[in-house]
């Protein structure tokens, strides 16, 4: 099989670029080791969208028809110490129509951008084939090898290879990248998903007690998700202790929603542990490979970073591989433009994210609770709240999607 460039992995950064590849003429193979049906099954952590996120996705038309099949909007960011709250980052401030955080389920966001895929010449989904290796000719990627449970395996010729198969990528892995993780953060967050129809809050808020910190954010339909923050590492004493001594926790941090978890957190099973570390891949491109969102860099979740990052690389590679498959020139050199333009905000992000892990999530007594307090104060009765918003909501610069690189249906550009 032949085509002009193979995406390994359908996340929202992988289906995204595809979309721009086709759109711009090129052969897209996208290779997913799930199933046809994963989308709708599959229950998926990081779904908020920033305002950065949302304009690429608009551009590509597919916001409104992903948030039609169920969103929440939610006005903006909130740190709350018992019911007081400390720190308001209102995203209403910013310019419309993206001036709210999306809550919008991935398996809504996929299914729209892989119809829309699906409706472009070009396109070959491989859906559930597992990647085997990639194939190489003189130190240069020339493809991969992928193949079904039980199947033939499928030897895909291709000029670039992108992985874009999440912080775990085995594309990484088989070119010999080092992840590069990290372990800057302190916590891991142990995420639920909670039934509460009427109890939207509007927000995603921050609720510190005593020494848990407990993030909470609406999501569809008529839930609420929390994330449980844990000193990192701790989980397994914590799970020990048992559902009682768990829910009696969150029942602490949370007493406005004591009956709903009482009600219905039963079971330690309906718990699952995010472990919260930074990394960056040494590289994130070969000759013929370049790696993409969380295969090339990992984020924790504060913030709501890890999605609009990688949808935002998506739109940056875009006219790097454009431009590179029509001078037929995949050189590592040649695809280094788009690490070297998206690196430094990557690290940037890191270096922020570690510093709201520490006000945020950090322990501390009176003084550091007080410290914290007067910060948030200045955040948000200052210019710099209207400055913060911005760059958490867009980066230092929107991105947007070089739609002037489209062409017609079944016109051409790589050979």
């Amino acid at each position: 099989m032949h085509t002009d460039v193979l995406v390994v992995g359908a996340g929202p950064a992988g289906l995204a670029l595809t979309l721009m590849l086709l759109r711009s003429g090129i052969r897209v193979t996208l290779a997913e080791r799930a199933g046809p049906s994963s989308f709708s099954r599959r229950d998926f952590h990081g779904e908020i969208l920033q305002p950065g996120g949302q304009l690429v996705l608009d551009q590509l038309g597919v916001l409104a028809k992903a948030s039609a099949r169920g969103a929440r909007t939610l006005d903006g960011f909130q740190v709350l110490r018992r019911e007081k709250v400390l720190l308001d980052i209102d995203y209403r401030h910013l310019p419309a129509p993206h001036n709210r955080l999306l809550a919008l389920p991935q398996s809504h966001l996929l299914a729209e951008l892989l119809a829309a895929c699906e409706r472009l010449p070009g396109f070959t989904h491989l859906d559930g084939h597992r990647l085997g290796a990639l194939t190489q000719d003189a130190g240069r990627v020339t493809g991969a090898v992928v193949a079904r449970s039980g199947a033939r395996r499928v030897e895909v010729h291709a000029c670039v290879v992108v992985g874009a198969d999440g912080r775990f990528s085995k594309t990484r892995a088989l070119a010999g990248i080092d992840a590069g993780r990290r372990e800057v953060f302190d916590q891991d967050v142990v995420w639920y998903t909670l039934p509460a129809a009427g109890r939207s809050t509007g927000r995603v808020r921050i609720h510190r007690a005593g020494k848990a910190a407990v993030l909470v954010h609406d999501t569809h339909p008529d839930r609420l998700r929390i994330g449980w923050t844990l000193p990192h590492g701790s989980w397994n004493q914590v799970a020990a202790r048992g559902i009682d001594a768990v829910r009696d926790e969150l029942k602490a941090a949370l007493p406005q929603f004591t009956d709903l978890l009482h009600e219905h957190l039963t079971s330690l099973s309906a718990l699952s542990l995010l472990d919260v570390f930074a990394a960056q891949a040494e590289t994130w491109t070969r000759d013929g490979l370049v790696l993409l969102g969380d295969a090339a860099h990992t984020h924790g979740p504060l913030g709501a970073q890890g999605i609009n990052l990688a949808l935002q690389d998506a739109a940056v590679l875009h006219p790097v591989l454009v431009e590179a498959l029509a001078a037929g020139d995949v050189r590592r050199e040649r695809l280094a433009a788009f690490e070297a333009q998206r690196r430094p905000v990557a690290d940037a992000v890191t270096r922020m994210q570690r510093v709201q892990s520490m006000a945020f999530f950090g322990v501390g007594g009176p003084v550091a609770e007080f410290m914290r307090a007067r910060a948030a104060s200045v955040v948000t009765r200052t210019p710099a709240g209207a400055r913060l918003t911005s760059r958490i909501a867009y980066g230092r610069t929107p991105v947007r999607v070089r739609t002037d690189l489209f062409v017609a249906a079944g016109g051409r550009r790589a050979a």
